[in-house]
């Protein structure tokens, strides 16, 4: 075998992988942390660059939604300081347990670790003032259950980020979220365009009343 056919079958399969993970809804394991945290990565889609386009200030209540390890979440706390809190939901015990050493070794104190799926009643309704998807929305299997959810979870007024890169094996395109945005009754605030990437930052709008519940209990 040829080094360039070997090259090739490694394509291949490559290739494969990335079909199947797409269609099968996969969430990325937690031995894939290093792919999530790559130069690439922090290139096109840098946590202070999302956090900037989200409006992020001291004091407020912030959701990170697939949360993974804390890219996103342990800056995101040191953004909104002591008095503010993040919540960090994932499926996945494995990301959490990862999140959860980090933010022991930092001492961060302001965040909450929730496993559960989104659209699975796990979130309080009316609390956030900011949530994120980051790289998440393609591996949800109920796209629209998991939207509704978090427009309950936000303050009337309060807005959902969500960001996609490519080659992401789930991405998804701008058509797609606006989509399931219009039928979760979200309306779309400002866009982020870019070649391998974009931002789409959506609001509950602020004429919402906000009926505050807490989840049930497990």
């Amino acid at each position: 075998m040829t080094l360039l056919s070997g090259l090739g079958i490694v394509l291949a399969a490559v290739v494969v992988v990335c079909i199947v993970w797409r269609y099968a809804q996969w969430p990325c394991p937690s031995w894939l942390v290093p792919l999530l945290e790559n130069p690439y990565f922090q290139a096109v889609a840098s946590a202070a660059v999302l956090l900037q386009r989200a409006g992020v200030r001291p004091g407020m209540r912030v959701l990170d939604a697939g949360c993974g390890p804390g890219r996103l979440t342990l800056p995101t706390a040191d953004r909104v300081g002591p008095t503010g809190h993040v919540t960090a939901l994932d499926l996945q015990p494995g990301m959490l347990a990862k999140l959860q050493g980090r933010l022991t070794e930092r001492r961060i104190r302001n965040v909450d670790l929730v496993q559960a799926g989104l659209g699975s009643g796990a979130l309080p309704t009316a609390q956030f003032d900011v949530a994120f998807l980051v790289t998440v929305l393609g591996e949800i299997p109920d796209q629209l259950a998991a939207l509704r959810e978090i427009h309950a979870a936000l303050q009337p007024g309060g807005v959902l980020s969500i960001t996609e890169v490519l080659p992401d094996p789930h991405y998804q395109p701008i058509a797609r979220v606006r989509q399931l945005a219009s039928q979760s009754g979200f309306r779309e605030q400002q866009l982020f365009p870019g070649w391998v990437s974009f931002t789409i930052n959506l609001v509950r709008p602020a004429d919402e009343p906000a009926t505050v519940t807490q989840p049930a209990a497990a």
